[in-house]
């Protein structure tokens, strides 16, 4: 680059810096007199942002002004960055429990890791948004989510004139990002989306309308597309070489009058990372599935197997059962039919250990089935579910009653410890996994995978009963995920 040009950018920066810095300044001392009518929006962004934080983890606000928002996600840890001194003078005083740094969000002056990383109407303010997202990088271990909030273009007008009017807080000249612009400028620096949704269509309250406008209303199409802001919670893409030591995993199988599928699980599931254990989960079956797995032990006595029977009923409960019994590092499910082949487990961990997903789910409906794998009802009721829960959970869910997922057992933990938010409402096992991994905003992804028809026995899915409860999911879904 010539020199000249360089230095034009670097007092161009720094102009637009300390004008940035009188203005929030000014804003500080205003604050202390008047608070416009921002009221309701700042305290429903709050509410947005508490439900993506659980409690108690190390939190990095950039461009946290007093340090409202950071307060209410009740950290273990709490940092606010802001430009403003004033307005780390105001967060000192109103929260001394947090701690707050004035510094340029372009060139923050700390090492640390955190868990999450909020930047809350910062991107319409910056000089060099890249600039700033190289920063925040740095910053990130595997598991940081990053969560931003970036006002709508459409909303440029009626911001102009509610600041005018003295309805909102004062801004100076604004970027304004699309959602494709804040995704590609995210991937530039090794960043990627989760999820992606549109909040906000009406920002001042009115009993009843404002909470029916934005929690119901504002979240169908096309009404949605009216919201003032774009709310995105985004990962680091880790793209480290894959460790030396390998993890371990464990194949839960619940199995249920499947005594003739047996032996080929014994021969057919592969050994994976360091070691692999298999566990099976057995459920008060009519036959001699629970004898013919002992016998199999020890024919196979090289194999490490565990053998459990379930105490509850229902596959949710034995997947349960089976996770709490595995001691691998990573947890997969197989479904003890074989529909699913035993040997397309190694595509599931290859995808985890790589980091290219953090939740591994199996879809059936990409390739050709076997002509009596999947009932024709169900092939329909399977599709329209999906897509549902894609809608539901901001996440694409192609096939949401594969038996087959994968995942980190420190992450299943997280999910369990959460459990109570959703309550025990899940008789399969799929979307208790499901909406607790969405909760957590992990990185669903789907493998395609040939499903084959059962050798054995006959199926446990009732069709019309267990199509009921799903009905029953996607009601559990809305209340608990989309609607909140």
């Amino acid at each position: 680059m010539d020199r000249n040009w360089d230095n034009r950018l670097i007092n161009g920066q720094a102009e637009y810096r300390d004008i940035r810095q009188d203005h929030w300044d000014k804003v500080a001392d205003s604050m202390k007199l008047w608070r416009g009518l921002g009221g309701y929006y700042h305290n429903r962004l709050s509410y947005l942002i508490k439900f993506i934080i659980p409690t108690g983890q190390k939190v990095l606000e950039i461009g946290s002004g007093g340090g409202n928002l950071l307060r209410s996600v009740k950290p273990s840890l709490g940092l606010g960055i802001d430009l403003s001194q004033k307005m780390c003078s105001a967060g000192k005083s109103h929260h001394p429990n947090l701690l707050f740094i004035q510094a340029d969000a372009h060139y923050l002056p700390i090492n640390e890791k955190f868990d999450f990383i909020i930047l809350s109407d910062l991107m319409n303010d910056l000089w060099d948004a890249q600039q700033v997202l190289k920063q925040v990088r740095k910053l990130c271990h595997q598991r940081t989510r990053i969560i931003i909030t970036s006002y709508s273009k459409l909303w440029e007008l009626p911001l102009k004139v509610a600041q005018t009017l003295r309805l909102a807080k004062p801004n100076l000249l604004q970027n304004w990002f699309s959602n494709l612009d804040i995704k590609q400028i995210l991937n530039l620096e090794d960043i990627e989306v989760i999820n992606h949704s549109r909040e906000i269509v009406f920002p001042f309250y009115i009993p009843l309308l404002t909470p029916f406008l934005n929690r119901f209303l504002g979240k169908t199409w096309p009404i949605k597309h009216l919201a003032l802001t774009n709310l995105f919670v985004a990962k680091p893409i880790i793209r480290d070489e894959i460790e030396s030591r390998k993890p371990t995993v464990s194949v839960i199988i619940p199995a249920r009058n499947e005594a003739g599928n047996i032996e080929a699980l014994f021969q057919r599931t592969p050994e994976l990372g360091s070691g692999t254990e298999i566990v099976f989960i057995e459920g008060h079956s009519l036959d001699n599935t629970y004898q013919r797995i002992v016998e199999v032990m020890e024919k196979y006595s090289d194999r490490n197997v565990k053998l459990f029977s379930q105490n509850g009923k229902g596959k949710g409960d034995a997947v349960r059962c089976g996770f709490d019994k595995a001691s691998g590092d990573i947890l997969m499910i197989l479904d003890s039919d074989i529909s699913v082949p035993p040997e397309d487990l190694s595509l599931f961990y290859d995808a985890l250990v790589e980091n290219k997903g953090e939740f591994i789910n199996g879809v059936r409906l990409v390739y050709p089935m076997e002509d009596q794998a999947m009932r024709y009802l169900n092939l329909l009721g399977n599709k329209f579910f999906s897509s549902t829960f894609s809608w539901l959970l901001d996440q694409p869910i192609k096939d949401t009653l594969c038996g087959t997922k994968v995942l980190y057992k420190s992450d299943y933990q997280r999910i369990a410890d959460n459990r109570s938010y959703f309550g025990d409402f899940d008789p399969f096992g799929d979307f208790d996994l499901l909406f607790g991994a969405a909760k957590l905003n992990l990185k669903i992804i789907d493998i395609p995978i040939r499903y084959k028809n059962r050798t054995y026995g006959s199926t446990n899915i009732h069709r019309f009963r267990h199509g009921v409860l799903l009905l029953r999911m996607v009601i559990i879904a809305a209340q608990k995920l989309k609607f909140i």
